[in-house]
């Protein structure tokens, strides 16, 4: 069965015969992959009110566990946005009241950032069916397909975030 990369694979074999274009049949896939699950995840949170990045702030604070509070400096490290972006997904959230800023007890100058028990409540809601539509994706793989594939998408991944090609 053929997807739209062997396709686009073919054309550039027939364009540019020279040209190897074999990588694209992994990071092709893997753009196409994430395009689809960018689709899939908006329908999901949309459905719960969720704009753009705010599930991604409120995962961050709650998989940081109890109190669920953290600087937003680490909340934008943690998510490679930058602290613009950040700061008006904050504004967003605290105007729905899924967060609150507060002063940080260790450093008056400084403030964090904490779950609201509605983000919590939320949050915790969001991820059930946020995990539900990832693992469904997944059942089309055997165990040790998954397996094989976080290994490998691992690998890759450190080799990226180290500065590889």
């Amino acid at each position: 069965m053929a997807d739209h990369i062997d396709f686009v694979v073919k054309q550039w074999a027939n364009a540019m015969p020279a040209l190897d274009v074999s990588s694209m049949e992994v990071f092709g896939r893997m753009l196409r992959i994430m395009k689809h699950l960018a689709k899939k995840r908006a329908k999901v949170l949309s459905a719960l009110g969720f704009h753009e990045g705010d599930f991604d702030v409120l995962a961050t604070l709650r998989r940081a566990g109890e109190p669920y509070c953290l600087s937003p400096t680490t909340l934008y490290q943690s998510l490679l946005v930058t602290s613009g972006a950040m700061t008006n997904r904050l504004n967003r959230l605290e105007a729905q009241g899924l967060i609150v800023r507060l002063l940080d007890p260790s450093d008056k100058r400084s403030m964090r950032v904490a779950l609201t028990e509605t983000g919590l409540h939320l949050i915790e809601h969001a991820l059930v069916l946020h995990v539900d539509m990832q693992n469904a994706l997944l059942s089309t793989l055997d165990d040790a397909q998954v397996q094989q594939l976080r290994h490998s998408l691992s690998q890759l991944l450190i080799s990226t975030e180290e500065g590889g090609c």
